[in-house]
């Protein structure tokens, strides 16, 4: 599309400088390449109705109360049109209202009865932090030792939302719980430290090491795992299944004239000499818990020594 290029570079640069995120970048680049997909020209070139006429099909489109998709194209315009010098009346964008919700707060006994489920004090710290000082997961996760202040009874957030550092109070039953886990846990940088795995490095012979990964290593890691919705592992789903591979694969082969594989003889296992590490060694005979039997040691004894 001509011209597109070198529009998202100056939107790109607008948004460096202006100390946006780059995620911020990356959601409204998105917007603004669908507009431009849509019409086939970049959205400085489209007029008023051309924009209302898209900003209508997405409002028709969106099955969600929120229309979160709507408002993000417009702010995506907004901005585009900001990088561009130009004002919010060159599109007509509409005004996006904010919605006034007022919060749900829980009563005193209902906070005590979710405190009352959690088995582990861990956990109750943690919902402790999170709404008894209104801490977000990302804040509360980044906790360090050095941030807790029980003289002043008062906790440091070092850059949370928008980059900002604030002050929190904490309560005497938050400090005393804080210092019960402080003395079980022991941790030494992080309040509930990082995610640990004990696991077995076989190209090491078996050795259990532990590992220790960052908070946003784990979660990348982990949603590695996680699949969409109506999506499913291929392995354990149609003709690769063990269910389907054991009932209807022999039929399947005939039909189509292949012969199946046959399966290698199974090899003995045997393990080798502890000593010189080449031999093997071949089981003679096994003992139970009472030792080894008479007729063992008859044979043992009747055995000449070699001569040295």
């Amino acid at each position: 599309m001509p011209g597109f290029t070198e529009l998202l570079g100056r939107f790109e640069r607008t948004v460096s400088v202006l100390g946006r995120s780059q995620s911020t970048f990356s959601n409204y680049s998105r917007h603004v390449a669908a507009v431009s997909l849509h019409f086939g020209k970049i959205p400085t070139e489209l007029d008023a109705e051309q924009i209302h006429d898209y900003l209508f099909y997405l409002q028709k489109k969106s099955k969600s109360p929120s229309q979160s998709y709507f408002k993000h194209t417009v702010y995506g315009l907004r901005f585009l049109l900001k990088s561009e010098g130009l004002s919010y009346g060159f599109l007509s964008l509409p005004e996006i209202k904010k919605e006034k919700k007022l919060p749900v707060v829980l009563s005193k006994q209902e906070v005590w009865q979710m405190l009352s489920c959690c088995k582990l004090l861990k956990h109750k710290i943690l919902i402790g932090l999170l709404y008894g000082c209104g801490l977000r997961c990302l804040e509360v996760r980044n906790l360090r030792l050095c941030d807790l202040d029980f003289d002043r009874k008062q906790l440091k957030v070092v850059q949370g939302k928008g980059k900002k550092d604030r002050y929190l109070p904490l309560s005497k039953h938050l400090i005393r719980g804080l210092k019960k886990y402080i003395e079980a846990e022991k941790p030494e940088d992080f309040l509930f430290g990082e995610p640990r795995f004990d696991y077995k490095d076989y190209r090491q012979k078996g050795i259990r090491k532990q590992m220790v990964l960052s908070h946003e290593e784990f979660i990348r890691r982990f949603a590695m795992h996680i699949l969409p919705k109506r999506f499913v592992k291929i392995r354990y789903y149609g003709f690769l299944s063990s269910t389907w591979k054991r009932l209807k694969l022999k039929n399947l082969q005939q039909n189509l004239g292949l012969q199946p594989m046959e399966k290698l003889p199974s090899k003995t296992f045997q393990p080798k000499c502890s000593c010189c590490k080449v031999g093997n060694l071949v089981t003679i005979a096994t003992f139970d818990l009472r030792g080894p039997p008479s007729w063992f040691l008859e044979m043992s004894q009747n055995f000449e020594k070699p001569k040295i």
